[in-house]
């Protein structure tokens, strides 16, 4: 058996063994729960050989939609007291114990692709999912855009890219005394070199605690609001995902004229990110107005988004030739580049795989096989790690991880390739 179905077989095996019965963990231990945008990976990799198990797995998620139409970062479904923080410390009141935050909408395109394995058993299920899509980006146009129409966060966690030095200028001004005592739940899984430090940490708590004491109350939390950072992640993603959207609505019947509008204004947003002498989409605090310098691989989610941004080009092929393997979660080249910990540096291969997709898709197919190929190697000689070092490839973070282990079964195996 060649090295490649030893991986195939691999991943499939890292599927159902995080699958918890309608949905799957990140990695067992270190993430005990079902995460948003977790989830919408592992239905991509359950596409590849189980289709029907990948509708249950976004369906679960949108279980936990909320009444405002929020989808939530985490989903408790069972009691895991070693977890922190726990749906005790968040305190919200959802139809399943979550936390008050959403994270990036990718669920929209992946649900896209799953139906198009299969129209025609999946087409109830699409029908009755377009709906609630519509709802949940409906909350994101309503209470995360500002007024540039740029999607913001007003959480780190609800990026998904929790410790990035985007969000430093407007961390630090938050004073977290009296978040109180805390056992870290990751710490006891991973290096903590590798992990956001104690300092990152006190102020997501503080943020946890103002939301409970505000009841999560959207227009309470807006008021005064100490944290909303324009965000290319989410932007660029949701922009995406109203695409893929109004795709699907169109098929099923279903008006498109409220999902056009928000094209539109998030095509206006994305411009808003734009940093003229980083040459790239870069973060804007929201409050303050002012932009970061810093350049990300959400700074290359532009041609994932739909976007040309031909100018974006040279500064990806910079950061790309800086690194072997790319592509790194910061600049080289910025003052707080650190290869091993977390979003600060290390390559995270799911975000490869929609990189390489926008990148395709807007005519650049030699910068696209060429990063599917550096990240398939990547995980060929490593294994199915959450994150690597971009210098030498030091896989970092959980072990035997879902969405690494998904995007090698739908993109990166030479298995997945359709030519």
């Amino acid at each position: 058996m060649s090295r490649q179905q030893d991986r195939d077989n691999e991943a499939r095996a890292i599927l159902t063994g995080n699958d918890r019965g309608g949905y799957t963990v990140p990695t067992d231990g270190l993430y005990p729960y079902q995460w948003n945008w977790d989830s919408a990976f592992a239905a991509f990799g359950f596409s590849t050989f189980d289709v029907s198990r990948a509708w249950d797995e976004v369906e679960t998620l949108f279980s936990g939609q909320w009444s405002n139409g929020m989808v939530p970062h985490i989903l408790f479904h069972k009691p895991d007291p070693g977890y922190f923080p726990g749906p005790d410390v968040w305190g919200c009141d959802g139809p399943i114990p979550s936390s008050g935050i959403s994270q990036p909408p990718v669920a929209a395109s992946f649900i896209r692709r799953i139906w198009e394995t299969d129209r025609a058993t999946g087409h109830a299920r699409l029908q009755a999912l377009v709906p609630k899509l519509a709802d949940w980006h409906r909350w994101f146009m309503d209470w995360r855009t500002d007024d540039q129409d740029a999607v913001c966060v007003t959480h780190p966690w609800e990026s998904g890219r929790d410790n990035a030095p985007d969000w430093d200028g407007a961390m630090s001004a938050i004073d977290p005394d009296g978040v109180g005592d805390y056992q870290r739940r990751d710490l006891g899984h991973v290096d903590a070199a590798m992990r956001p430090t104690k300092e990152d940490y006190d102020r997501y708590i503080w943020l946890v605690q103002r939301g409970r004491r505000l009841g999560w109350d959207e227009a309470a939390m807006a008021r005064d609001v100490p944290l909303k950072v324009a965000d290319p992640t989410m932007t660029f993603i949701l922009l995406r995902a109203n695409r893929d959207l109004r795709a699907m609505a169109e098929e099923i019947g279903q008006s498109t004229s409220e999902i056009d509008a928000w094209i539109r204004r998030l095509e206006a947003g994305a411009a808003s990110l734009w940093h003229e002498s980083s040459a790239a989409f870069t973060a804007r605090d929201a409050v303050d107005g002012g932009q970061e310098d810093d350049v990300s691989n959400a700074s290359f989610l532009c041609w994932y988004g739909g976007l040309a941004a031909p100018e974006a080009l040279a500064t990806y092929d910079r950061i790309s030739e800086e690194v072997t393997y790319g592509v790194p979660s910061y600049d080289p080249h910025g003052p707080d580049f650190n290869p091993r910990r977390y979003w600060r540096g290390p390559t995270w291969p799911m975000l490869n795989m929609l990189i390489a997709t926008g990148l395709a898709e807007q005519g650049h197919a030699d910068r696209a096989e060429a990063l599917r190929e550096s990240t398939a190697k990547l995980i060929a000689e490593h294994g199915f790690w959450e994150y690597f070092n971009p210098l030498d490839g030091t896989p970092a973070g959980g072990k035997r991880f879902t969405w690494t282990a998904a995007i090698w079964l739908g993109w990166a195996s030479p298995s997945a390739r359709k030519d």
